[in-house]
């Protein structure tokens, strides 16, 4: 089903807009990546079509952006974000969200976390934050926690799946920008990144049966992304 390698990005640290913008173009060019990366400063995603926000998010400091794929706000702040570039895959947009969640499952496995897919709330649309409501494209803990929230874009260049692997979040932030009891998991994930990073790549060259080769972004491309970073950089 896919190319005997794909392409591997090293971890890029900047902003939540240029993030966006480089998931994006590496859907437009159609060729299988996997990458992850973290948000430098802390931002809030707004989903594709999530068109209002409370009022206060702007007066928190922290960047506004609005991701390519659906979904509800996700605070990225002690969280790690794996991003999937893929060719089109037979089979309704569930069976592909499962599909691709596949390494995420085996590469936690691996480090003694098991997780499960969960099931939509009856409140999904009612509340903005992500990770307060469930949905059949999360993954969660044996003990009911979300640990990864994803969401998803097909165009006929392929798709694009990626989400928030959350790591060691500010319990209290979260609480001052959606104004919810803070849903995750009372303990934080203490390992290193490097390791965590190691362990999904290995994972996912397993599950995909593919050779994920490390590649830079070249300065032609960075030219092509840095076009596109209006796009997702939501004005306060």
């Amino acid at each position: 089903m896919f190319q005997p390698s794909w392409r591997l990005l090293l971890p890029i640290n900047t902003t939540g807009s240029m993030q966006m913008a480089i998931d994006r173009w590496l859907l437009s060019q159609g060729r299988p990546c996997l990458r992850f990366y973290q948000w430098h400063p802390p931002a809030i995603s707004l989903g594709y079509h999530q068109q209002s926000y409370p009022e206060h998010w702007s007066q928190l400091g922290l960047e506004l952006v609005r991701r390519p794929t659906g979904g509800r706000a996700v605070l990225h702040q002690g969280d790690l974000t794996y991003s999937l570039i893929t060719p089109l895959i037979p089979g309704s947009r569930q069976e592909v969200y499962n599909y691709l969640c596949g390494f995420l499952l085996t590469g936690w496995r691996s480090l003694g976390v098991n997780l499960g897919y969960g099931q939509r709330d009856r409140g999904y649309l009612q509340n903005p934050s992500c990770f307060n409501t469930g949905t059949s494209a999360d993954l969660m803990t044996e003990d009911g926690y979300k640990l990864i929230g994803s969401a998803q874009l097909k165009t006929n260049q392929g798709y694009l799946q990626h989400g928030s692997m959350v790591l060691r979040p500010d319990r209290q932030l979260f609480h001052q920008v959606f104004k919810q009891p803070c849903p995750y998991a009372p303990h934080d994930y203490e390992m290193a990144l490097d390791l965590l990073i190691e362990k999904l790549t290995i994972a996912a060259e397993l599950y995909f049966k593919v050779r994920l080769v490390p590649e830079p972004l070249y300065t032609e491309e960075w030219s092509e992304i840095k076009k596109l970073t209006c796009q997702y950089h939501i004005e306060c």
